[in-house]
This record gives structure tokens, C-alpha cells and sequence, in this order.
């Protein structure tokens, strides 16, 4: 039997850096092509590189993952997707930041027992993690809403601008106002988008 290894990687977002956990894969002989990597949530397995892992995936087969919170964040996924990886289709599975969840080394009953509990102690754990990050980011919009901070990008203003928009401002004004050059002409000078550049437009006659 051809037995071959692969490496699967997550992270929450595509903003953040899967870096770290592809050099430490790499470094256990996995070929790039043999990697998997998805950029989403671990709330559940429904996601694309996964999935399609599980499709390569064959009996005696070897699967590195760098912590079980990249496998996932829900408790019982994880341990029916364990189960499923390592009962079913009878592949491998080892985590690089733990190294009893081996399943190459504990074939024994007791062997077993731990690398079970210790599954579900950091499965349980990991789901947590992610129920409290949840439940700060909820605590930390409402106290924003509560003290009328504004979600999101930060609103532009006159009072905003830097010293260079607000020369040019004063500068080409009446320019624009008579006509001798364009809205967006004056935008792209100012380096504003159409509804900031109304809007300061519009302080900035007041001021006048």
C-alpha cells in the first residue's frame, strides 16, 4: 500500500497568516501540493479544502495538523471528524502541539483512553475559546452602541483632513465653484471618495 502524508491548515480570515503553521507541516516532509488550507471559520467542516482532503485521504494515510483548535472549534465535530479519519477511513492523524494526539504511537486500550480524553479535554477547550471571543466581540459592540461610537470605518470630516487636503481645499474651492475644474477632479486632488468630498465641501462652506 502506498501510504502517503498530508497537512491541513485553518485560519479565521483571509487577513491572517497561515505562515507559521505551513512551515511547521512542511518541516514533517509534506509535499506543498499534499497541504490543505483553509482561510475560514472552524465553527464547523463545512469548508471547501477540508472537504476535499477527505477525499484524498485512504487507510494508512498520515494527516499533520498544528493544534486541534486549526481542525476545528466545535467540540463534538471534532470528535466525530476524528473518529470518522481514523475509524473509517482508518488514516492517521498526528497534532504537532500535542504530541498524545498521535494516533501512530497509541494503538493500546490505555493508549487510546488518553489520546481520547485528551481530544476531548482540548475540543471542549477550543470550543470555548471561540464562544468567549464571540461573546466579547458582542460586549464590545454594545458598549461602543452604548457610548455612541460609530461601527466601522471612522467617519471623515473637515476637521479630519490633513494639512495637505485642507490647502488644497482652500485652494481650489472657488476653482470648483466657477467651474474651471470638475467634482471629480477636485475628489481625486483631495484624495476623497464622492460622499466624504460632499460632505466637506459643504462644511467648508459654512465655514466661508
Amino acid at each position: 500500500m502506498n501510504k502517503k502524508i498530508f497537512g491541513y491548515i485553518r485560519v479565521s480570515s483571509k487577513d491572517q497568516n497561515e505562515a507559521r503553521q505551513l512551515k511547521e507541516i512542511l518541516e514533517m516532509g509534506v509535499h506543498d501540493r499534499d497541504i490543505f488550507i483553509d482561510k475560514e471559520s472552524g465553527k464547523d467542516f463545512n469548508r471547501s479544502q477540508y472537504q476535499a482532503l477527505k477525499q484524498c485521504l485512504r487507510e494508512g494515510d498520515l494527516l499533520y495538523i498544528k493544534s486541534i483548535d486549526r481542525f476545528g472549534r466545535n467540540s463534538k465535530e471534532i470528535k466525530r471528524e476524528w473518529e470518522d479519519i481514523t475509524q473509517n477511513i482508518k488514516a492517521d492523524i498526528k497534532v504537532l502541539d500535542m504530541p498524545l494526539l498521535d494516533t501512530t504511537q497509541y494503538k493500546d486500550t490505555l493508549g487510546t483512553f488518553v489520546s481520547d480524553l485528551v481530544l476531548q479535554v482540548l475540543a471542549f477547550v477550543s470550543e470555548r475559546e471561540r464562544e468567549n471571543i464571540l461573546q466579547r466581540q458582542a460586549e464590545g459592540i454594545s458598549v461602543a452602541k452604548a457610548k455612541g461610537k460609530h461601527l466601522g470605518r471612522p467617519q471623515l470630516n473637515l476637521s479630519k483632513l490633513s494639512k495637505y487636503q485642507r490647502q488644497t481645499l482652500e485652494q481650489n474651492y472657488q476653482k470648483w465653484k466657477s467651474k474651471e475644474i470638475t467634482g471629480v477632479q477636485f475628489m481625486t486632488l483631495l484624495e476623497l471618495k464622492k460622499n466624504s468630498f460632499y460632505k466637506i465641501v459643504g462644511e467648508y462652506k459654512k465655514e466661508l
